[in-house]
């Protein structure tokens, strides 16, 4: 059943031209008569909301194609804007109450395929409930998406799924969800390439304390000495500036089958516990399981990796060099060396970093973000920073545990020994401290990797055509 505009355009059409000179009187920075794309991108800043939809505001409401908004322009655009929410929310509010509540949210969210739970429907109303009513009136809805360039629902929604609900600190963790829209358009690989860039230039950037973390865990009580000055001059001076980068090659090149691999898996165990209505706890149980399934499939990469990083000049050729020497004097079972407890670390590390997460983004939400549905790009870092360490803390000895069970053969003077034999023997040897040995450098690099992966892939974004 339709229902009809008329009572907003009669009543509310004579005050909304009030509202845009207001509007416009702040943009115009100036006070030039015109706003142009550097006013709106200010503008949009202070108002809590996304720089880049400012062209494609600046595209549709630009007339006369002068890169410039004047008063007409930028009244009749938000008029245009208006007309569309309004049809939005009347589609909404399904009892025709004038207000939009958690159920409604929950029911249109149904209708276009996402479900989600009243938990998640309630954090998208509190995003835009002003006086905390828990419901939201017209005027809530029209000031939170009125510089939102959005057509319909769909990309409404699209909006909330993406910005708001199932954003994670780990991407590579737990894989985003996408509809089977979003991957007929190819934004699922788009996106996925895009993260691999990020991944890419993130790890180069930080491979010199990646080195050096995994030189001091191999190393064990003898490493006791080095420092972190002490450990990256001891490298130049045996293989140059460049040796800071050995094993940099193939830690970047297993990004791509790693994410594909994991993406893929993460979308099979989903379909299969659908309905499941503990959103976290099932993103924990289908990204580990898809976090394994990538690991065991790419595991002799990380095999390759560990030697290529600790190798003496001249040591390997190269990565197939190191590979034939493996297999000719170890067997196909060296590349699966320190397997156990790589796949044990999964678990803590997935879950601990999901659940703590989850908890910090929600509380900030709860607690300060009343007029927004992204909390913003500083929070989601810090979030995702605090949960990668303790996520980190906890998986931080069976990680050990693995690099030293790949790097036996390189320890020279030391047995063979199983997982539970190298814990009993660090534990004996170096105490309870040696099962964090190296993890000073690797917490190092944890703001810069955050920070560089985050900037490149936000630009990644733009040029492959992901944004929201």
């Amino acid at each position: 059943q339709h229902k009809s505009l008329s009572p907003f355009v009669t009543l509310e059409s004579w005050t909304a031209k009030g509202r845009y000179a207001e509007l416009f009187e702040q943009l115009d920075l100036n006070k030039d008569g015109r706003v142009d794309i550097n006013e709106l991108k200010i503008g949009l800043s202070a108002l809590g909301l996304n720089r880049g939809e400012a062209e494609e505001i600046v595209l549709e409401s630009d007339i006369n194609h002068d890169g410039l908004l004047d008063f007409q322009e930028f009244s009749q655009y938000l008029w245009a804007h208006e007309k569309r929410l309004r049809l939005m929310f009347l589609n909404l509010d399904c009892n025709n109450d004038g207000r939009i509540d958690v159920a409604e949210i929950q029911h249109s969210l149904h209708k276009l395929g996402v479900d989600v739970t009243m938990e998640q429907a309630s954090r998208i109303l509190q995003s835009m409930d002003r006086d905390g009513t828990m419901t939201i009136d017209w005027n809530e809805w029209r000031d939170h998406f009125l510089f939102n360039p959005f057509h319909n629902m769909k990309d409404i929604v699209h909006y909330w799924k993406h910005s708001h609900m199932f954003d994670i600190g780990e991407d590579l963790t737990v894989p985003d969800e996408f509809s089977e829209q979003e991957r007929r358009s190819g934004l699922v690989w788009r996106q996925l390439v895009a993260g691999a860039m990020a991944g890419a230039v993130s790890r180069t950037g930080t491979a010199p304390l990646d080195r050096l973390k995994v030189f001091l865990q191999v190393q064990g009580s003898t490493s006791r000495a080095i420092n972190l000055w002490s450990g990256l001059r001891g490298m130049v001076k045996e293989g140059g500036v460049f040796s800071l980068w050995r094993g940099n090659g193939i830690n970047v090149l297993k990004i791509a089958p790693e994410s594909a691999i994991k993406f893929m898996a993460y979308e099979q165990v989903i379909k299969i516990n659908i309905k499941s209505k503990k959103r976290v706890q099932e993103r924990f149980i289908a990204g580990s399981l898809a976090g394994a399934t990538a690991q065991t499939i790419i595991y002799p990469m990380e095999v390759l990796k560990t030697r290529l990083t600790l190798r003496k000049t001249g040591q390997y050729s190269g990565m197939a060099d190191c590979a034939r020497q493996i297999l000719k004097t170890e067997g196909i079972r060296a590349f699966y060396r320190g397997y156990l407890p790589n796949t044990l670390g999964i678990i803590p590390y997935a879950g601990i970093d999901l659940a703590v997460y989850e908890t910090l983004k929600n509380a900030w939400l709860q607690r300060f973000c009343v007029d927004s549905a992204d909390p913003g790009v500083l929070v989601l870092l810090g979030c995702g920073t605090i949960s990668s360490t303790c996520g980190q803390l906890a998986s931080y000895p069976l990680a050990l545990i693995r690099t030293r069970m790949q790097a036996q053969v390189i320890t020279e003077g030391k047995p063979t020994m199983t997982m539970l034999g190298q814990f009993k023997y660090i534990i004996s040897h170096e105490g309870v401290p040696g099962l964090y040995r190296g993890i000073t450098p690797n917490f190092l690099k944890v703001i810069p990797a955050v920070s560089i992966s985050y900037v490149v892939y936000e630009h990644m974004k733009k040029v492959l055509g992901v944004g929201y």
